[in-house]
């Protein structure tokens, strides 16, 4: 317990001293969202795998997917490193650059209204972004929470919920993306280091894959086949929400707006590309496994009823099959994880606050100085309102990771990407796909339920991505 204490201290500390060599470094605006657009390969690319991946799909997916799905979870992971990671830096890194570079833009709202001419379009794009970014912020609180919760005994989840938060703020406050930047690398090979260690713990503590796959056959044959028990739709929704949402996530788009040049862009789209693969997998895997070492009566904790609590199963799980003389190593991979993901989700919240709200609208003339003092605040709230939202816990990470990622998907897919690729779409077709997309999203989540979001999100991304063309072909603006 001292042990991790200490380390957990000393990690602190290094980011802090980060995020302070990072404020010092930070001259302008740009410098504070962007690095001034000249981060290197390496920094990008594992600032784009560990803002895509966090405590949300190691706690929250691996666990609830792992235990549904069981093996055939592990497509998910497949699909996001060659879909939401290499597709996407394929198709768009470059010409999101480019395309910043033209229509001197550095949000994703401001080229929306550069692309399409509008200036209300980036007013409604600001304010999906900022509402839907929160609960996937507070889902990555909840998922750390909990983590720490089991691992650190006495220590409460409110406790965990409140301190991340205040570290979370305090540090995006100071340095934005230079610091951001320089520590993803370093939180990246952490997260490599972790996820080697998993897989050989988990396949050594089970005595090897078969017998896994012969515990988990006798359970029900479909969790080691190529379709798990509920089948090949939920299967499915869960690939397209989580691999094709990034064409159009914001925190993941901005560190195309940050990278240095076109040679930039190869190096970083391979590797990341390897680096979802190993991560993405090995999380998926590692949760499928969860049914041969858990059940409600060796870990009664994690269980409600004899019914599991899925974002308590990974953090028990993890508990069983690392020794605890190296858990240490995994609460800093999660926490690695996890404060990229904050760091991006934070930045891009509060900078479309500060830019795109309030220069786009209030104060047009403000100056560098105060945008930036303005986005600095702006992250403290984001962050505030993100933890009261952990601390209601309003359903599983999976459900609420739906919400999010579905909604600014369904809105932003269909105007983003053929805004990017397509040269004839037009406003009008912006304004129905996002206005289609989102709304579809949001009625089918109320209709059906938190269980049914990511059914929603994909059906909402398909329809945007789908009326864009259609509507742009149809209504031609006024010449």
């Amino acid at each position: 317990m001292a042990v991790k204490i200490i380390v957990l201290a000393l990690y602190t500390l290094t980011i802090i001293v980060f995020g302070i060599i990072g404020a010092k470094k930070t001259k302008t605006f740009s410098d504070f969202l962007l690095g001034g657009g000249k981060v290197g390969p390496w920094m990008s690319a594992f600032s784009y795998g560990t803002a895509y991946f966090s405590a949300v799909i190691f706690i929250g997916f691996a666990g609830k997917v792992g235990w549904g799905f069981g093996y055939s979870g592990v497509w998910i992971g497949f699909f996001n490193a060659i879909v939401g990671v290499f597709l996407v830096w394929k198709l768009l890194a470059w010409r999101v650059k480019q395309a910043s570079v033209k229509y001197n833009v550095a949000t994703m709202s401001e080229f929306l209204e550069a692309r399409y001419n509008s200036k209300n379009i980036k007013l409604f794009a600001s304010i999906v972004i900022f509402v839907f970014l929160i609960p996937y912020s507070a889902a990555v609180f909840q998922g750390l929470s909990y983590l720490f919760e089991s691992s650190l005994p006495g220590l409460e989840y409110w406790h965990a919920v409140v301190f991340m938060g205040l570290f979370t703020a305090l540090y995006l406050s100071l340095g934005g993306y230079k610091s951001m930047a320089s520590l993803d690398t370093f939180f990246g090979i952490v997260m490599v280091l972790g996820v080697i260690m998993m897989i050989i713990f988990t396949i050594s503590g089970s005595e090897g894959l078969y017998n896994i796959s012969a515990k988990l056959n006798s359970i029900n044959p479909k969790l080691t086949s190529f379709v798990g028990p509920p089948g090949w739709w939920p299967l499915f929704s869960l690939v397209f929400l989580t691999s094709v949402a990034p064409f159009a996530m914001p925190q993941l788009i901005q560190k195309f707006l940050a990278i240095r040049d076109e040679k930039a862009v190869k190096t970083g789209m391979i590797a990341s590309t390897v680096f979802a693969l190993l991560i993405g997998c090995v999380a998926y895997f590692v949760g499928s496994t969860g049914r041969f070492f858990i059940n409600a009566e060796n870990t009664p904790q994690a269980f409600s009823d004899g019914a599991p609590i899925f974002d308590k199963l990974m953090p028990e799980l993890l508990m069983k099959i690392i020794p605890d003389s190296l858990f240490i190593i995994i609460l800093v991979l999660l926490l690695s994880a996890s404060m990229s993901t904050l760091a991006s989700l934070v930045l891009i919240s509060s900078s479309t606050l500060s830019k795109d709200f309030y220069q786009g609208f209030i104060n047009k003339d403000v100056s560098d100085g105060k945008l930036t003092l303005i986005t600095r605040i702006s992250s403290v709230v984001f962050v505030l309102l993100s933890v009261v939202m952990a601390l209601f816990k309003i359903d599983t990470i999976v459900a609420i990771l739906g919400i999010s990622w579905g909604a600014i998907g369904s809105a932003f897919l269909g105007p983003f990407l053929w805004g990017i690729l397509g040269a004839k779409a037009n406003k009008y077709g912006a304004y129905a796909s996002f206005f289609t997309g989102l709304g579809t999203s949001l009625a089918l989540y109320l209709y059906f339920g938190p269980s049914y979001s990511p059914q929603a999100g994909t059906i909402g991304m398909l329809v945007s991505l789908a009326v864009n063309p259609v509507v742009s072909l149809i209504i031609k603006p006024k010449v």
